[in-house]
């Protein structure tokens, strides 16, 4: 059990896992805890990083002074991985766990790689809904409720066939301290990211258990609607909390979608995009994803995949190697705007200008001289700038 102080409050927080390997983060739902994902983490353990946490006022975290909204909760979120050293995260959010996510792809996009939405929405019930909600707890507490919200949670067989499980999963609600409670309820009430998450532009997979009322297929496929690529799919025979009843399956469409095989081998497409940050740096690669669109998602997966995760990651050429024999190629093909790029990845290759100088001279002789005389005054630009750029940063 490990207490990490986060955002003004200590937090309750479990990192499991494979150390080293892609990094996931779980977001769980009102009313619950980091407990809920236990069967989902032993089937994903093998092949990831893992930090599940107790929201703020739910289970052993703090609940603080402040009234609770989305942008706090995922206050606490990025302080919990500044606190861990983890700069970027693929996160799985569920219900109110889901809102938190979205704030965060909108907001902080540089530290999402991976997105999964699980049964939750853009905007989740009315002020109406939750202000009765409100009113019950304060007035009669949570048990006054448990029964209708925990039959939410499951499929309607759920709670005859799996008696114990369901009387543990009411006792951890019942638990739940009632101001952290309304507090997340108060910011539920106030959230609404309907026209914001059109501009989330991290891989999203929407989820939606086939037999939950309180975010229904319909709901969620509609906000999956509203973000660039993203995918929808249905879990059968599940409810607002999939992760109780179908576990084996939610673990399988989350590995699919952030991108490991059961070896705990990374996918190509996570593959090229931690070489693409490696040569092109992360401030461009971030620039870059920040400006993706629906219109040219598919091709920036294709070269994501294709050339930085086949050909760039290939272990043949050193990295050094690789950059050279590419400005050489878009020098003699005329791209200016690549060759330039490809100057300024040097600084992360270990490309010389020397190196570069020499390649270009090979372009002359086998391009032509007008292609490689291009191509060194772009060259001669970018080091400069470089240098000045390095100058800059050394005054400050």
């Amino acid at each position: 059990m490990a207490f990490i102080t986060a955002n003004g409050i200590a937090i309750h927080a479990e990192v499991e896992g494979r150390a080293g390997a892609p990094r996931l983060v779980f977001l769980n739902s009102l009313g619950s805890d980091r407990r809920i994902w236990g069967e989902t983490v032993a089937r994903l353990a093998a092949r990831f990083e893992i930090l599940t946490f107790d929201q703020r006022g739910h289970g052993l975290s703090e609940t603080g002074a402040e009234p609770i909204t989305i942008p706090l909760l995922a206050g606490d979120v990025t302080a919990l991985l500044d606190a861990l050293g983890w700069s970027r995260v693929s996160l799985v959010g569920l219900s109110i766990g889901g809102l938190i996510a979205q704030h965060l792809a909108i907001h902080h996009p540089e530290r999402v790689d991976r997105l999964v939405l699980l049964d939750t929405a853009a905007r989740i019930g009315s002020v109406e809904s939750w202000n009765a909600r409100i009113a019950a707890v304060r007035g009669e507490g949570l048990k006054s409720i448990s029964e209708t919200v925990l039959r939410g949670w499951v499929s309607e067989g759920f709670p005859a066939a799996q008696t114990a499980p369901f009387a543990a999963w009411r006792r951890m609600f019942e638990a739940t301290p009632a101001q952290g409670y309304v507090g997340a309820c108060e910011a539920l009430r106030e959230a609404d990211y309907t026209e914001l998450v059109a501009t989330i532009r991290a891989p999203t997979l929407a989820l939606a258990g086939d037999c939950d009322r309180a975010t229904t297929p319909d709901l969620v496929r509609a906000t999956a609607e509203r973000i660039p690529g993203a995918r929808f799919e249905v879990i059968a025979g599940s409810g607002h909390l999939p992760c109780l009843e179908r576990a084996e399956d939610l673990a399988a469409l989350i590995a699919g979608h952030v991108g490991t095989s059961e070896s705990g081998e990374t996918s190509r497409f996570e593959a090229g995009m931690n070489v693409r940050r490696a040569v092109l740096g992360e401030a461009h690669v971030n620039r870059a994803t920040a400006a993706i669109t629906p219109f040219d998602a598919p091709f920036q997966r294709f070269i994501t995949e294709g050339a930085w995760g086949s050909v760039w990651a290939r272990s043949h050429f050193t990295r050094r190697e690789r950059s050279i024999v590419t400005i050489a190629l878009l020098a003699a093909l005329g791209q200016d705007d690549e060759v330039a790029m490809h100057v300024r990845a040097t600084a992360n290759t270990g490309a010389s200008p020397e190196d570069v100088a020499e390649a270009l001279l090979h372009v002359a002789v086998y391009a032509g001289v007008p292609a490689a005389n291009h191509a060194i005054k772009i060259a001669k630009t970018t080091f400069t700038e470089m240098t000045w750029t390095e100058r800059e940063g050394a005054a400050r």
